[in-house]
């Protein structure tokens, strides 16, 4: 399977939840401290700051980068 690697600058994430909302299927909100990271399944760091997804979401996963007002999240 084909993936791409999106990654979060969660240090300068701003928690305000546009990433969630355009692709819940990658992002979800930290319990500890609200900020965004990728979910468990496409997790390939502890913290979440980084991942690799299907290809089907990729689309997704850059609507999420194009809509982050602080324009942390990168995808290769």
């Amino acid at each position: 399977m084909k993936t791409t690697k999106v990654h979060i600058d969660r240090e300068e994430c701003t928690g305000c939840a546009q990433c969630r909302e355009a692709c819940p299927e990658v992002f979800e909100e930290g319990p500890d401290d609200n900020l965004s990271r990728i979910v468990k399944k496409y997790r390939t760091d502890d913290e979440g700051a980084q991942g690799d997804v299907p290809d089907d979401l990729a689309d997704c996963a850059r609507d999420a980068a194009d809509g982050c007002p602080v324009e942390i999240i990168t995808l290769d």
